[in-house]
Formats: C-alpha cells, structure tokens, sequence
C-alpha cells in the first residue's frame, strides 16, 4: 500500500472511532487539536484557520489530517462563491447543533457523480464548480467516496444551482420530491408532485432552473436496473454534472430537522406546507448533506430562506414549447433580443430580470393573483408620478440577492458588501416615500414592509462605523477610494496612519506625473486601472514626438490610435508601495467590518423581504413600460378565450409596421379550431401569437389586442412546423411522433393546445389518417386546441364534432401587369370557414414551366377524387340540427355564466340566438331537393 493510501486508510479508521458533531463531546479530535469556535457572518460560516491545518497530505488523493470530508474532490470555487469550508469532521465541532449535519457511523456519504456518457467510467474530475474542462485522473476512494467526471463543464461558468431529486417507489412511483440550491444566493426551493410516465414536469422544472448539478440515489442507476427517471434526465441534459449517493441519505426526517434548523423566522410557515410532503423533504436532506460535505458549504442556524414550490401553482410549458414560441431565446440568434423576454423586459435590476424570466417560463394559474399584479401595472400606468417615482429608485438597487450571498472572499470583498450594504439600506426611505400614496393592495403591502424597524437599527449600526458619504460608485479608481476611506476615522489609530501613508503616495505619484509632463514638455496625465494601477496616458501626435519615440525611461508602452499608456521604473515601485499600503488598510477595515457585521447579523434577513420587493416593483414597472410603448389592454379572466383584434407581439418590434390584426374566439362549446390557408398565409404566426398572448396575460401583463379574455391555462402545449418539417425523412416523422405523442400523455381539460403541420414528414395519406386520430383523441379533452393543416380533408370532421370550427387565411389573386399570369397576395386575415385554395399546388404549377397538357390532366384528377369525398361527407338534415342545438345549448350556458348585459340587452340578444338557430337548422325536404 502506497503511503498516501496508508494516510487515508488511518484518516478513515480515526474518523470512524469518532463523534462527528452535535454528540456533547468536548475532545480536541483529531491529532490533539484545540477545538476552536466558529463565527458566523451574515448567514454563513467563517471557519477559523488553524496552523495545523496545513499539515500532510496523500499523494493520492486521499484526505489530507485538517481537511474537509469533500476536500479529496479538490474543490475550487467560482469567483463570487459566498461560502467557506467546514470545520474538519473530529473536532468537536457542531454545524447545526445535532448529529443531522453529521455522517452517521464514522462513513462518508459514498457519492458517485456520473457522466451520460458511461455510469461505470473511472474518469475523477475537478469539482462540478470549477470552469475549466474535466481532467481524468485515479483517485484514491475516501472513505467509501468515488467520484466520475461529467461531460462538458463549459457550461457550467454561468449555472449555480444544485438539485436534488428522488421518486417513490412502489404504489408511490411517479411522485417525485425536488430540493434545490442557488450556491450564489441562500435560498432553498422545495417541490413536490405527482408525474406520469414522461416525467414532464421534473423536466420542465431542471430546464429553468438549469442546475449546475444533479444529485440523485445510488439506486436510480444501479447496474442493468437504471429508472426511466434516471435515464431521461441525463438524456435531456447532457452537459450536467450527475452525482448518486446513498438511498439512506434521502431521509425525510433529516430534511425537515435540516429545515428547522437553516430556515430563517420570516419563513418558518413553510414548515406547515412540507412537513407531509416526504419526498421533497427526503430530497433537501440528500441536497443539504451534499452541499455541506463535497461543495464545503456551511449555513449558520437560522440563515436561509426555504420556500415550497409545487407545480399545481404555476402552468407548464415544456421546454420544446419555450423554444418554439422563442420565450427567452430567439431561435436564429441567441443574443437577439427579439424574444417575449426581450419585448417585455425593460427591467432595472438583475433580480427583476431573473424574475421575469422565470415568470414567462412558469406563468401563474391563479386569477387572484394575477389580478393583483394588473391592478398594480395599472395604477402605475394611471399614475406618471408613481411610475417614474419607482422606476427611479429601482433602478439604483444593486443585486439584492447577490448580496444576500455575502461573499466571504479577501477583506476587500467584505468591505465592498458592506458599502453594497449600506448603500442598498439608505434606498429604502426613497422607496417607502414613493409608494406612500399608492392605492393598490399589493402596492400598500408592500409599503409596509418597508416599515420594519430592522433596515433602520442596520443602517444605524453602519453609520456608526461608516462614512456618511461613502457610496457605491462606478469606476474601479472611485470604488478603490471609497473601500479605502470607508471607516470614519478616530476608531483605529492604526488605520489612520497606513490611510495618511497611502494618501502622501498617490500625492507623490501624481506629483512625479506632473514634474515628467514639465521635464519632457509632453501632455501626461495620471491615469489608473485594476490591472496596471497608476499610470501615464497621453494624447499626443507621434510626429511631434523626438524621432517618434517616447524617451528611454518610459516602458511597458502601449498605443492605441494617438493615445499613449505606458509606466516607468520609479512608478512601478510607487505602485508597489501603494499596494503594500492599501494591503495593510484593508486588513485593519476587514477587522472592523467583522466586528460589524457580527452585530448587524441578526437583523441581515429583512434583507430577504427587500430583495424580493424590489424584483416584483421591477418586474411590475417594466410589464408598464411596454404597454406606454404600444397599444396594449388589461385582460380579462372568464371560461373563454376571446382576443379581439390581437397581433403578435415579437413581430411587432421586428416590423416596420403593426403587425395584422386578427379576432380569436374559444369557448368550451367550440373548443378546436381547425385553420387552414397555403404556405406564408400567416398560420404559424397567428398559432404563435394566440399562445404569446395567454403567457402574457397569466404572468400579469397587458396584453396585444383591442379586449382579451383568457381561460387560464395549465398547461400550454405547441407543436409548430418548422422549415425543415417538409422534409420527408424518417427522422422528421419521427420527431412528429414524439411531440404529438408527448401532447397526447400529458394534455387535460385545461391545457392550451397549438398543433401545426402535423402529419408532413410522411404519405399523405399516412398524414391525414394520423392527423384524424390525434384530433379525435384530442376532442375528447375540453381542452382549448388550434389546430393547423394543410389537409383540406381533415376540415370535415366538423360535421362529426360540432365543438369543431373551421377558419382559414385569406389570400387574394392579382393578374401580373407583365402578363396574364396571377399570382397571389397574402392578406393575412383570419376569416370562417376552410380555405378555398383547394389546389394551391396546381396555381403553383400554372406559373412554373410545366407543360399545360399535365396540368389540365391534372386539374380532371383532382376534381373527380374531390367530388367522391365531398359526397362522401355530405352532412345529413340530422347531424345539422344536432350541431345548431349543439351550439345553442353552448351559447345559452356562456350567456348565463358570464353575460353582463341590462334585461333588455340581453333580451335582443336572446332573439338573435332564436334566429341564428332557426336559420341553421335545414328545412324539411330541403336537402333532397339540393341533391
């Protein structure tokens, strides 16, 4: 045995014999080592650095004597990481104050991080967090421990979250428990609820948060029994680290003691929501015990904020769906703006953009809700004083949630978070005052909120210490100066001097930069940045130069254009004294600024409270600002989905002029629309527009039309062909057959369903057989569907179904002015009834170079085979009067449900559905007659 894998057998043996944490011991643990206190900062734990923790070490691999239980992973942390190492397992020491923040029995948590790729590879790469590429390379196990790289972590340089996810077994398999953790913000999602066998929802909910990790049961993948849970989430994400532990560790009763303990007072009533929900609470045990032990990251009691999540509040749209209607990411150019997000987001702060976001992928179901926030956009948009009054404050908030965090980097980071601090604190009076004559509910709420006395007792605590006048400024030189004079003086004589110190040698740089301006006669100017520090910046002509060089003492020179950048020796040394001074003022400030935050920490969670204030006002303030800049209108709520007179919203802002306008009209007694109309009618577009338009209004903003009414949505469903569907090959077809199939399994009564060009990747006569299947399995659902085709066969099903409408896109003919040929010009208006360019095809073979004689035989075939199936659908006297009662019956049950007519309005209306009736229903002998 190598003595690497010797230090780590002995590390494993000492481990076992010992007591974790939380069991009463006062022992020194490990090696003789004085037990030492933790402090805890703003809702994370400082560990205290012990001069032994530097020594020995396995060459192998293994744990070194001082490390943390997840050290063997080699862990490196993001810039921006907020959180420190625990303290060394064996020391006594107790992270939650009980065995639950423990390994039990001495073992480690046996984790192994899986690549999509190949469960059984012995690839060990760097930790999930580290943004470079995965190095394979042996490992020694630690403690049970072993570790496979995942594929690609490139991605990972952005994405923060970890996810814990488990599904019952059993009777109990499909319900599923989620736990999830923002490394970068100290907030936990918990989720749980019931999934069918596509797993859509666990889906959905890992493309939004779009985790940097994925922890799962060892039992989800064991050899040659892998879950179709297991199996689908890696094939969705390919790019994911996948790390397995333990079943044992998905124990609920931890997680809700893990709860109990990190939950922070404000939201203690989640306990209450999860408390029965085992799977989710099974999920944030697994989660926390992961994070603690391999991510090294250890939350101080009563510091996070813990909230549940389940599905049944928010609609679902599959990640196909979000990428079809272009939610957030314009499928031609991921930097272009022209998305739903980029059309409504004209938010001021990050936290208001992650909400938006979030909000357009998870709309709301509930109508309360939503009405609150439109009530809010529209008393901002009644109010100019208001608006601009918040959009005013908003938009000097920082990142509240960032700050949360509280990064626990180098003293210079601590200083800069409490300039943040402070500066976000004195933003609170400002806003109070401008939401002090507001009238909305929410906005009054929010409003008192602002009046917890605990953002005045931090301020006040701050202010103590701090400079008035120091603020967060732009600019790396003026955020230096402002770290620098943080500290009033007069509390550290110490401090006092090194800032005299620094002051007397950016006098003498400048000093010198003026004196070599004069000895040279050039026009020099002190100029500074991050990387370089002081140095010389001139504008200058090289011709007036001597030989059209700077003289000899000048170096590192750089040119750009006729501006100059370059140092000397004496000032490299300046610098370097500069440096050496700031160093010593910020560890005397980093000593006051612990001091301070340690007493501010109890009050820091009102700063939650802050944080998602000012996202909703932003959020809310920018759903208004897109309504001053078109013609938007306030939706209604009902059983129906009626857009007057609605437009495409992305469209919009691409074209040079208003978009076409079109109605849309659903109820549940005609609940499909079948719409047909050749290539380039508009069809994909309106089908778009409809589904743009229901986000829209569930997410609380106002909507493109004349008047809308919405139906809300559980779930919203699209299928949209795309140019390259027309294709007929066999991976087309089946691409179709998945989408529909997932419709299919997962679509209920209130789904939004948009279904376009299915059918095309095949036969026609494949294409319309599958097409009339899905739309009869469909109608058997109350479900809102729109359904696209080019099928002209599939429009007669309406005499089957009389919840079946047909429209269709309009187009005109227009002789050349060259010649006698026509060609056609798009309208893109919406009318009833299907479309007569029956032999759209034939028209296009009429203008190409195809002899005539094929055409007219052509022409011939086409009628003979319409007449037989026209005949063939012929509807009889008594299948019409079933659709005209049909209708009427749906008719009279809207009327009575929703109708806001005066008695005699409504009795007008009530002849004029007698009327319609009458004239729909076919006069005895009538049809024989026709025939």
């Amino acid at each position: 045995m190598s003595k690497g894998s010797g230090e780590a057998e002995a590390w494993r043996r000492a481990a076992a014999s010992e007591s974790y944490a939380g069991c009463g011991s006062s022992t020194s643990g490990l090696g003789g080592r004085a037990e030492q206190t933790p402090r805890y900062t703003l809702g994370l734990l400082q560990t205290p650095r012990s001069t032994a923790d530097s020594t020995g070490g396995s060459s192998s691999g293994g744990l070194r004597p001082g490390s943390s239980s997840g050290e063997g992973l080699a862990p490196s942390r993001p810039a921006g990481d907020s959180r420190v190492k625990p303290p060394v397992p064996g020391r006594g020491e107790s992270y939650f104050g009980d065995k639950s923040s423990c390994v039990e029995n001495g073992s480690a948590l046996n984790l192994t991080s899986s690549s999509v790729r190949g469960l059984n590879s012995a690839c060990v790469g760097k930790t999930p967090l580290s943004s470079s590429r995965s190095v394979c390379r042996s490992h020694t196990s630690l403690m049970g421990l072993s570790v496979t790289s995942s594929s690609a972590v490139s991605a990972h340089s952005v994405a923060s979250v970890i996810v814990a996810v488990v599904e019952g077994r059993g009777l109990a398999r499909g319900e599923v428990g989620m736990a999830s953790i923002d490394l970068k913000n100290p907030e936990v999602i918990l989720s749980q609820f019931a999934d069918n066998t596509t797993y859509a929802k666990v889906i959905t909910k890992l493309k939004i948060l779009t985790p940097l990790e994925v922890v799962m049961s060892n039992t989800a993948c064991d050899a040659g029994n892998t879950t179709k849970l297991f199996s689908l989430i890696t094939e969705h994400f390919k790019n994911v680290t996948f790390t397995t532990v333990q079943r044992k560790y998905f124990n609920e009763t931890k997680g809700l003691e893990y709860i109990e303990q990190l939950c922070a007072s404000e939201f203690s009533t989640v306990f209450m929501e999860v408390q029965s929900k085992y799977y989710c609470l099974a999920a944030a045990a697994a989660l926390l015990k992961y994070v603690e032990f391999i991510q090294n990251s250890v939350y101080a009691p009563k510091s996070l904020k813990v909230r549940f999540q389940g599905s049944e509040k928010t609609a679902m749209i599959d990640s196909s769906s979000a990428q079809n209607l272009e939610l957030v990411i314009n499928n031609r150019d991921s930097r272009n703006r022209h998305t739903l997000f980029g059309v409504l987001n004209y938010t001021k702060t990050p936290g208001g953009s992650r909400r938006l976001r979030s909000n357009i992928l998870e709309p709301l179901v509930d109508a309360e809700t939503i009405n609150t926030r439109l009530d809010c956009v529209q008393e901002l948009l009644q109010d100019e004083e208001l608006f601009f009054g918040l959009q005013a404050v908003i938009s000097k908030f920082l990142d509240t949630e960032q700050l949360l965090s509280v990064l626990v980097k180098a003293a210079e980071s601590k200083i800069t978070n409490l300039i943040y601090l402070k500066h976000t604190l004195e933003l609170v009076e400002p806003l109070k005052a401008a939401l002090r004559s507001c009238n909305t509910p929410l906005l009054k709420a929010y409003y008192n909120s602002l009046e917890d006395t605990r953002f005045g007792i931090i301020l006040e605590k701050i202010t103590t210490v701090i400079n008035d006048d120091t603020r967060y400024t732009k600019g790396c030189l003026s955020m230096r100066t402002q770290k620098c004079y943080a500290v009033k003086p007069n509390i550290n004589e110490f401090l006092d001097i090194a800032r005299r110190t620094y002051t007397e040698i950016v006098d003498d740089i400048a000093g010198m930069i003026t004196q070599l301006a004069e000895k040279y006669n050039l026009p020099m100017k002190t100029s500074f940045s991050s990387a370089r520090g002081f140095f010389i910046q001139m504008n200058v002509d090289c011709s007036t130069l001597p030989n059209g060089q700077l003289p000899s003492e000048f170096t590192k020179v750089t040119k750009i254009k006729n501006t100059y950048s370059f140092t000397s020796a004496d000032l490299i040394k300046m610098n370097e004294r500069c440096q050496e001074s700031l160093r010593e003022i910020y560890h005397m400030t980093y000593l006051i600024v612990c001091k301070l935050l340690n007493e501010i920490y109890e009050h820091i969670h009102c700063l939650y409270k802050l944080s998602d204030i000012v996202s909703m006002l932003d959020m809310l303030l920018s759903f208004a600002h897109a309504c001053t800049l078109s013609d938007y209108v306030r939706p209604e709520f009902t059983d129906t989905l009626a857009i007057k007179q609605g437009w495409h919203p992305i469209l919009e802002k691409i074209a040079m002029e208003k978009p076409v306008s079109n109605n849309t009209y659903l109820t549940e007694g005609n609940n499909f629309v079948i719409i047909t109309g050749p290539n380039m009618s508009g069809k994909s577009t309106y089908l778009k527009q409809i589904a743009l338009c229901q986000i829209m209004g569930q997410i609380g903003s106002y909507v493109p039309a004349e008047y809308c009414s919405f139906r809300i949505a559980e779930q919203i469903f699209t299928r949209i062909g795309m140019d390259d569907d027309i294709e007929t090959n066999a991976s087309t077809f089946m691409k179709e057959m998945k989408e529909i199939t997932y419709i299919i399994q997962n679509a209920n009564d209130k789904s939004l369903i948009i279904i376009d060009e299915l059918g095309r990747g095949t036969s026609a006569e494949e294409g319309i057989g599958i097409c009339y299947a899905a739309c009869e399995y469909l109608l058997n659902l109350k479900a809102f569907t729109f359904f696209a085709t080019h099928f002209l066969e599939l429009c007669h099903i309406d005499a089957l179904y009389p919840n079946v409408e047909n429209y269709h896109f309009e187009v005109q003919h227009v002789r050349s002015s060259a010649g006698n040929r026509e060609k056609i010009a798009y309208t893109y208006t919406l009318s009833k009834g299907y479309s007569e360019e029956k032999n759209y095809g034939l028209k296009a073979a009429e203008v190409s170079s195809l002899p005539s004689s094929i055409i007219l035989d052509a022409k011939e075939i086409t009628n003979h085979i319409a007449k037989q199936i026209l005949h063939r659908q012929k509807s009889t006297p008594d299948m019409m009067k079933q659709r005209a009662v049909y209708h009427l019956a749906m008719r009279l049950v809207q009327t009575a449900r929703n109708s806001r007519l005066d008695p005699d309005s409504l009795r007008i209306y009530l002849k004029g559905l007698k009327k319609k009736y009458e004239a729909s229903c076919p006069v005895p002998g009538q049809n024989d007659e026709q025939q």
